[in-house]
């Protein structure tokens, strides 16, 4: 008995100190245990089943079978970390004599706590297989030999238990690992023979036997992973791959004017418009038409100061029907560009003054795309967008149609600027 608690002493220094060293590296690292242990499931329950072989003290006369049948254990295991861990199990095995034997039966029964290292792992198992594991075991415990027959048929034999043993490991799934086990066990003070006939005239470790199993171990817990195969270095990996793919998602450019969208106040900035630090386009007077477009639209967009000082009539159809107001759109854009919504609101305040007027709405492409299908389908977009704002704003749908007209190639296709006038719905009213 001194003996079992010198050991159990020492499993719970080795458990403890591992759990320090576990601490420690977690502290080094930048994180909390707590953390470390949500990473993977530590709890298993092993059930098993198979033969025995007893092998020392039998009397003389006396023999089973090789190997004799019945093994059963049942053990609960908890892994302190990847490598290392603790189990605590009991086994039962009944011993029965052959036909060159003299009859006997005894039953045995033991409760062990035993230290586990997870083999394949210290030997990168995981370097070559994510299927195939081992696992070593080794510890000490308590016993007793029950026989039917000789001086102690109504009592018992007790002892103490030295176990070791190595388990194969052939994962199922993430929660279910078939076992094979070959184990051995070592008794100090046996006093008889399994057979339980005759007393041992040994001291020491007198008492030898042998377990086969085949089982299954179900792992307990809410992480993917139980210790047993799980690979902090993939863990790293994923952690950085997300890492990587949040970096690059902050530093899209959506409208490609050389600032980030996550420092962008502008992210829809007209394609080759220069902007400042901050992605907004360069704007001197402050009249919310970027200074790299000024002066093309200059030529054939009316500012709003003339347009002001007509009300209805004549005149604002003669500036609507001649191309000096429309209505401008980014590079493969459906989109209004936001400078021509006043040419909008004045085409929604002509139609409410003139409530018999009608607008035909003409859509245009600059020469980008050439003359094909996208382009005749990108123009009519562009009308129809500003036909549904028109609606919107509370013009009759019977007063307005629209229609694309494809490719206005009257400027220069090399000029970015140039493109950017002929990107565009004109009215044309009735």
């Amino acid at each position: 008995m001194k003996k079992l608690m010198f050991t159990s002493l020492c499993v719970g220094l080795l458990a403890t100190s591992i759990t320090a060293q576990e601490m420690n590296t977690s502290e080094e690292s930048g994180t909390t245990d707590v953390m470390a242990q949500d990473d993977f499931n530590k709890w298993s329950i092993e059930v098993n089943g198979g033969v025995n072989k007893p092998m020392r003290p039998i009397a003389s006369g006396y023999f089973t079978n090789t190997p004799d049948f019945l093994h059963l254990d049942l053990g609960v295991r908890y892994m302190f970390n990847e490598k290392f861990g603790l189990k605590l199990d009991v086994g039962y095995d009944n011993f029965q004599s052959d036909e060159n034997s003299l009859d006997f039966e005894s039953n045995y029964y033991r409760a062990s706590l035993q230290g586990v290292a997870n083999l394949g792992r210290i030997m990168n198992w995981e370097t070559w297989t994510k299927t195939f594991n081992l696992l070593g075991h080794a510890g000490a415990g308590y016993s007793q030999l029950r026989p039917d027959q000789g001086p102690i048929s109504d009592d018992h034999d007790q002892m103490m238990n030295w176990i070791a043993g190595l388990t194969g490991q052939v994962k199922l799934s993430d929660r279910v690992v078939l076992n094979a086990d070959f184990t051995t066990l070592a008794h100090s003070r046996q006093d008889y023979t399994f057979d339980g006939t005759k007393k041992t005239s040994t001291r020491g470790f007198d008492g030898i036997m042998f377990n086969a199993t085949v089982g299954i171990s179900f792992y307990l817990g809410k992480a993917k992973q139980h210790a047993d195969w799980y690979l902090r270095e993939n863990e790293a990996l994923d952690n950085l791959a997300l890492r990587v793919d949040d970096i690059e998602a902050m530093l899209q450019d959506t409208d490609r004017d050389g600032v980030p969208d996550y420092l962008d106040q502008e992210p829809n900035t007209p394609t080759g418009v220069s902007v400042d630090r901050y992605g907004k386009a360069n704007d001197l007077n402050e009249n919310g038409i970027p200074d790299d477009l000024e002066s093309s639209l200059d030529m054939r967009y009316a500012s709003k100061e003339s347009l002001d000082g007509i009300q209805g009539g004549d005149p604002v159809k003669r500036l609507l029907n001649d191309g000096y107001v429309n209505v401008y759109f980014g590079f493969s854009s459906s989109k209004p560009a936001v400078y021509s919504f006043d040419a909008i609101n004045y085409l929604i305040k002509y139609m409410n003054e003139n409530q018999s007027a009608q607008a035909e709405l003409l859509g245009y492409a600059d020469e980008i795309g050439g003359e094909g299908e996208f382009n005749t389908s990108l123009s009519e977009r562009r009308a129809k967008a500003v036909y549904d704002i028109l609606v919107a704003s509370g013009v009759q749908e019977s007063r307005l149609s629209y229609k694309g007209m494809g490719v206005d190639d009257t400027v220069d296709k090399g000029s970015a600027n140039a493109r950017q006038i002929v990107r565009r719905v004109t009215f044309k009213l009735k």
